[in-house]
């Protein structure tokens, strides 16, 4: 477990939220799925009425809610992922001296966050990418993003699936606690449609596409008027199998189609709620514990955002009949399930309503198994 309590003076300055532009509601999902489940069925009857091939289920608005909470998701590109015969999104390849649509997206992020932390591209000293899926293995996104944005430092991209904000974020605070950044830009673009396989009635609802970013920096050098001090960091780890995307380069290697069955999203959704809903709440008790803080004092907790129903579980062990959602904000009703962003989304939308002084932490979790976390304090400047 890495648990740290680095010296006061380490704030987040500014965040910045980029959405997509189209979005699908859970009835044009289903229509998409249940037509494609319906051709399916019809092609394969004698097949399947010999036991030989499994019939398509069918999906409903109704059911995806009651499981996730999930109303609605923004995309990249909606036209595709309804197209009963393809069932996957859209999205034309990219010549190599052309920005490539994740960094596109981390860039329109960082851009509002570097706005909103009154900074400019040479005040920043490093990019961190956290993301559950990156679009290619090298050169870096971040150091994409970098290039574009013209700073002059260092980048890297990282991956702890839905915990790569998190992580990405302790990173940034060990760089400006060493000294080696005097501010991080911290960047998740989350494409994650392309990973869904739209076609599974259990995960085809999950996921949307999204683009945060964040300033890390010391305090002496901010330019906002208010900032999140952070008070604090930690870190967890476990292997689990329950959540897992197999897709690799590896597969051309193996003779086996890089996208077919096992190697796009899947998890044990009833194992991975059994074990992480605990996991998180007792880690998140004992960090803010650990700092002096009772968890009936923290006036925010910007959780993963998921599924509903492990939110409202969390809030509910950590703050008991307190727990409301004006406290544990929810937003994937509308942006769905968005890998490691979820968190920042819901504090870059509901923070800037607490007074100086507020104590608040984000959190996320997800494969591996992981949780990463930071508590913080409003400040004036």
């Amino acid at each position: 477990m890495s648990e740290y309590k680095m010296p006061r003076g380490i704030v987040i300055s500014g965040t910045g939220l980029w959405t997509p532009p189209e979005a699908i509601s859970n009835d044009e999902l289903v229509a998409a799925f249940n037509a494609h489940s319906e051709k399916f069925n019809r092609d394969n009857a004698a097949a399947i009425e010999a036991g030989e091939v499994e019939a398509k289920p069918f999906s409903s608005a109704e059911f995806i809610e009651k499981a996730s909470g999930i109303k609605s998701r923004y995309v990249i590109s909606k036209e595709g992922i309804l197209d009963p015969e393809r069932m996957r999104p859209y999205l034309p390849e990219r010549a190599d001296d052309e920005l490539c649509l994740q960094a596109e997206m981390g860039l329109k992020a960082a851009k509002l966050a570097l706005e909103k932390a009154n900074k400019k591209p040479e005040d920043i000293d490093a990019v961190i990418v956290g993301a559950s899926y990156l679009q290619r293995a090298y050169p870096a996104i971040a150091i994409e993003i970098q290039g574009a944005l013209g700073i002059d430092g260092f980048a890297f991209d990282m991956e702890v699936a839905c915990s790569s904000a998190t992580f990405a974020l302790q990173r940034a605070v060990d760089a400006v606690s060493s000294g080696s950044a005097r501010a991080v830009l911290v960047i998740n673009p989350e494409l994650a449609s392309p990973q869904v396989d739209y076609t599974d009635r259990d995960s085809h609802f999950i996921f949307g596409d999204v683009a945060v970013a964040s300033v890390v920096e010391r305090r002496e050098f901010c330019n906002a008027d208010t900032a999140w001090e952070i008070l604090g960091t930690k870190a967890k780890t476990l292997f689990s199998n329950n959540i897992r995307s197999n897709f690799s380069y590896t597969a051309r290697a193996a003779d086996v189609d890089a996208f077919g069955p096992g190697k796009l999203f899947r998890q044990n959704g009833r194992k991975v709620f059994k074990e992480v809903c605990p996991m998180a709440a007792a880690h998140l008790e004992s960090q803010v514990e650990a700092l002096g803080i009772e968890p009936n004092a923290v006036s925010r907790w910007w959780l993963h955002q998921a599924n509903i129903n492990m939110n409202q579980l969390i809030a509910k062990k950590l703050m008991g009949d307190d727990a409301t959602p004006e406290r544990a904000p929810i937003v994937l009703d509308r942006y769905a399930n968005t890998g490691c962003a979820g968190s920042v989304i819901a504090f870059n939308l509901h923070n800037d309503d607490l007074p100086v002084g507020s104590k608040g932490v984000i959190c996320s979790f997800g494969a591996g198994y992981s949780i990463g976390s930071l508590a913080m304090e409003k400040i004036a400047i």
